[in-house]
């Protein structure tokens, strides 16, 4: 497949404020940082809001609903809303606002992690909100719950309920086969859009050989009923991208992922990562997706099915 789609991942819920001046927290801020990651040539924008006062991960749908229309009306790019939220929200919250918007995609978290965070810490020098340092390391003991009855209600509320498709989040080789069970079930339908993560103490390590062994494994269990995309937490973000396009995947990149666009210098946009990696896969010969091709690839019901 020559065409490739970039997702860009806008603010996520991991990285807290007081590492980088540059990740944004306001509404203006994601939806702007948000608009330039298409324009620079994004085709799905995956999305987490914060508390604009406290810069903390929200699943509060006003805060959505004070980004997410900017966004629509200055980009065609395809809203992606997050069904993972925080580790620290409970399912309801998780579900909130996407069940209020309605979007036409939403990530999936396919199983149950643990989620630490707590080495990011003893990085930072100054906090900037009292929450900050808690959240970080009271991660030790901090368990990401998505059990095979959550996986189900998501699948049942977001996607046969609201017609949404779903970007398969994989921490592991057995959330590979957690989806199989799902497709099994009759409960999920081609095209699958797999995201490997790689990155997240407790998930899987950015390792070459294990990115070319769950490639392996999904051809295996889907066939060619897949599309694969690759996100790597932190600095193997882009080296672990570029093995995803040099193998016919996709990409993701973005602040949520990594704050820095290379060794010891921040990215000052989520648009400079995608310039980075856009200028890397075009440099492998393949041909960046617009939003409609997005569209047409992963059988998504358009814009004008959203409720925002």
């Amino acid at each position: 497949m020559s065409e490739i789609l970039i997702t860009c991942a806008i603010t996520g819920s991991i990285h807290v404020p007081s590492q980088s001046p540059y990740l944004p927290v306001t509404p203006e801020d994601i939806a702007t940082q948000a608009i330039d990651a298409a324009r620079a040539g994004a085709a799905i924008l995956h999305l987490h809001a914060r508390d604009p006062a406290t810069g903390r991960p929200s699943s509060d749908p006003a805060h959505w609903a004070a980004f997410l229309p900017r966004i629509k009306a200055g980009t065609d790019a395809v809203v992606n809303m997050t069904t993972g939220g925080s580790a620290v929200m409970t399912l309801d919250q998780r579900l909130a606002a996407p069940r209020a918007m309605a979007p036409e995609m939403c990530s999936l978290n396919m199983g149950t992690m643990n989620f630490a965070l707590y080495p990011m810490a003893a990085r930072i020098e100054t906090f900037l909100h009292d929450w900050e340092r808690p959240f970080l390391e009271g991660s030790d003991d901090l368990v990401f719950k998505n059990t095979p009855r959550d996986i189900a209600r998501v699948l049942d509320e977001m996607g046969r309920e609201r017609g949404a498709r779903f970007e398969f989040e994989c921490y592991d080789l057995s959330h590979l086969t957690m989806l199989r069970h799902f497709v099994d079930r009759g409960l999920v339908e081609p095209p699958y859009f797999i995201q490997f993560v790689f990155g997240v103490l407790g998930g899987m390590a950015a390792e070459p050989d294990t990115l070319t062994h769950l490639v392996r494994t999904a051809e295996r269990l889907f066939g060619g009923d897949f599309l694969f995309s690759v996100l790597a937490a932190g600095r193997m973000q882009i080296p672990m991208a570029t093995m995803a396009a040099a193998m016919g995947g996709h990409v993701r990149v973005g602040l949520e992922d990594n704050l820095y666009l290379s060794k010891g210098v921040l990215a000052r946009s989520n648009a400079e990562q995608v310039t980075l990696i856009r200028g890397l896969v075009e440099g492998l010969g393949r041909e960046v997706a617009t939003p409609a091709r997005a569209r047409a690839m992963l059988g998504l019901k358009g814009a004008a099915g959203v409720a925002f």
